[in-house]
């Protein structure tokens, strides 16, 4: 029986390479993972197939009370071209890392761990910043920028959308 991590694993040998397609069957498990077709709209997360007699090999955390949605940021006044706002000069050092699917949003991989980074915290490309869940498969995102987390935008256990902005990172 494949352990998350593994699974975990495989997730992201798929993701990183030309595959389109991972399926291993034992006798006592079958596992099938698969890239959702290019689309333009929405991106559909992969899916795992888990057999049924073994639901507690799953594990997901505990679901806090809901949190209010996140405010967006506001957008800056229309200004001239002649006079740039501060806001609009430096609205280039930053990256938004934006949700890949619809989910729910966690800050650590377990309700007693401590969550993935802070405000302040120095990430780069590779830097798990945390787990969108969706279809109890818990996702792991990446930073995809090297920099410093100066916002987060998402509540723990808070439900969010395709493309919504979960953290906001000083570029380096």
């Amino acid at each position: 029986m494949l352990k998350i991590g593994e699974i975990r694993e495989l997730i992201r040998l798929l993701d990183e390479t030309n595959l389109s397609e991972i399926r291993i069957e034992t006798d006592d498990m079958k596992l099938h993972l698969k890239k959702p077709e290019p689309r333009v709209a929405e991106v559909a997360p992969s899916q795992v197939m888990i057999p049924v007699s073994s639901p507690a090999s799953v594990s997901m955390p505990a679901v806090p009370a809901p949190a209010q949605a996140a405010t967006e940021a506001p957008t800056p006044a229309q200004t001239s071209a002649n006079a740039p706002t501060p806001a609009a000069e430096d609205a280039g050092n930053y990256h938004l890392v934006k949700s890949p699917m619809v989910g729910t949003f966690y800050r650590a991989p377990a309700p007693d761990a401590p969550p993935y980074v802070e405000v302040g915290s120095r990430v780069t490309e590779k830097t798990v910043v945390c787990i969108v869940e969706a279809m109890k498969l818990m996702n792991e995102i990446e930073a995809e920028v090297s920099g410093e987390v100066v916002e987060i935008l998402a509540e723990n256990g808070q439900l969010v959308e395709y493309g919504q902005p979960l953290f906001k990172i000083k570029l380096a």
